[in-house]
């Protein structure tokens, strides 16, 4: 689904002052254009509720989601060359972040995101990849560039 999360804010000069400003920067991760859209629109739109309060909304959108159906030819391909290449059932999975995926499949271009590694704790002091796993990831991503090459 859609998410906002507010990740650095910002007040103040000291812990017994009364911020003449503050900030906050929201990182909102949306499945489609359309949503993301939406969710722009509502911020542009907040207004304080203490009066001679001011919002000020900058930013916006600065990747494009990569929708499902932009994805979902290749997907289809390395699917079917999955268990040739030692992986087995192969799963569409939507993690919500943003590549420069994003942008190539935004202007029309196949893409396919999330053939490299795997592993967990994206972003985080526990991120790891499984070393394991390396090897049949390798090998469909050269079946799927020998497959592609063949059409």
């Amino acid at each position: 689904g859609t998410t906002a999360t507010p990740t650095l804010a910002t007040a103040g000069i000291a812990i017994n002052v009364v911020p003449a400003t503050a900030s906050v920067q929201v990182d909102v991760r949306a499945r489609t254009v359309a949503e993301q859209e939406r969710v722009d629109a509502s911020m542009q739109r907040l207004q304080p509720k203490t009066p001679g309060a001011r919002i000020v909304v900058s930013g916006g959108p600065d990747r494009p989601p990569l929708e499902e159906r932009h994805a979902r030819p290749l997907f289809e391909r390395a699917r079917a060359l999955a268990s040739a290449a030692g992986i087995g059932e192969l799963e569409a999975v939507e993690v919500g972040g943003g590549s420069d995926g994003n942008i190539t499949a935004a202007l029309g271009t196949p893409t396919l995101d999330g053939l490299g590694a795997v592993g967990g704790g994206a972003h985080a002091v526990d991120e790891h990849i499984v070393l394991s796993a390396m090897q049949p990831r390798t090998n469909l991503v050269r079946l799927l560039l020998h497959d592609l090459l063949q059409r």
